[in-house]
């Protein structure tokens, strides 16, 4: 990734690495589970070719990124990640950047656009929609009764037992696991098949992953583990306690929506439903448009960069 600059800022009592490339207006890059940075890899580059100053930080718990205590998932809130994300965007010097998120970074995204909008220009948003509190029901409650007890965020909830089994399957064999996942249906962990039925399938490598890039995620989560990441799906209940006062709070900056027509968060029971028959639109009165990408899975920013950088550049350069 040659010039590509990586530097450390210590923000909010932690350590982040932040790679970045570009001058112009900041666009600020927010990686998902299990990734990192380097994820936007191909975002980085585009952008800063386009007049974008592209900020593509480990989030709190990955990467390189350093201080927050793995043994004490109550520090992976929303409320934590996103005070990260606004000492960031104050220490770069602006008051407001424009934000692109995927997967857990297009959760945080969200709410960094619900807690502190006076910081953000507009969003363009991957993979997953917004999904307003509901205040009958925890989240991992409603997970458990839609999908049972093996569906992957009840199984990530207890600390160290999911680590354990990442550890017997191998953290080569982990990553590529979830990097070439293209299955719509829910995700399951059934504590005798780590990856369900995907369990024993032999792994081909897609065009778009190479093992270069695969040994680069390895050589990073070896060195961290998964904790850091998988503490932020063990906040779900704590992040549901303190969002209360945000219940049917509307997201008030331009978003543009981007899902891939086969990830599995788009195939969730009713999304559908709920994206394109205006209940989206109710909770994010600025959404301005909606993207289902044809034939592509979850991991859009990597599998489709091409379109991914398109629709992002096309949303961002009317502001």
């Amino acid at each position: 990734m040659e010039g590509i600059n990586h530097k450390m800022i210590t923000i909010n009592n932690i350590n982040m690495h932040v790679a970045e490339m570009g001058e112009g207006p900041i666009v600020l890059l927010l990686h998902g589970f299990p990734e990192l940075w380097y994820s936007w890899r191909h975002q980085i580059l585009f952008l800063a070719a386009h007049g974008y100053h592209a900020v593509a930080p480990d989030l709190r718990g990955y990467g390189d990124t350093t201080g927050a205590p793995l043994h004490d998932p109550t520090k992976f809130t929303t409320l934590h990640v996103v005070g990260d994300l606004v000492a960031l965007i104050d220490t770069m010097g602006a008051d407001k950047v424009f934000v692109v998120g995927h997967d857990w970074g297009a959760m945080i995204a969200w709410k960094l656009c619900l807690f502190r909008p006076d910081k953000v220009k507009a969003l363009v948003n991957l993979s997953v929609h917004f999904a307003p509190r509901n205040p009958q029901r925890k989240v991992v409650e409603n997970f458990r009764a839609l999908f049972g007890v093996d569906h992957y965020i009840c199984r990530f909830q207890e600390p160290g037992e999911i680590e354990a089994v990442f550890a017997s399957v191998g953290t080569k064999q982990v990553v590529k696991k979830f990097l070439t996942h293209r299955d719509p249906d829910p995700f399951y962990f059934p504590k005798d098949k780590p990856f369900g039925d995907e369990h024993d399938t032999p792994i081909v490598l897609p065009s778009w992953l190479t093992e270069e890039d695969v040994d680069y995620y390895t050589k990073k989560f070896e060195q961290t583990g998964f904790t850091g990441g998988i503490n932020y799906y063990r906040c779900f209940d704590l992040n549901w306690e303190l969002e209360a006062a945000w219940t049917n709070a509307k997201v008030m900056v331009p978003v543009k929506f981007v899902v891939g027509e086969l990830d599995l968060v788009y195939n969730i029971p009713h999304a559908k439903e709920y994206i394109h028959n205006g209940g989206f639109h109710k909770y994010v009165p600025l959404l301005e448009e909606v993207v289902v990408i044809e034939g592509a899975a979850h991991f859009i920013t990597q599998e489709v960069p091409h379109k991914v950088n398109q629709h992002i550049f096309d949303f961002l350069h009317k502001f």
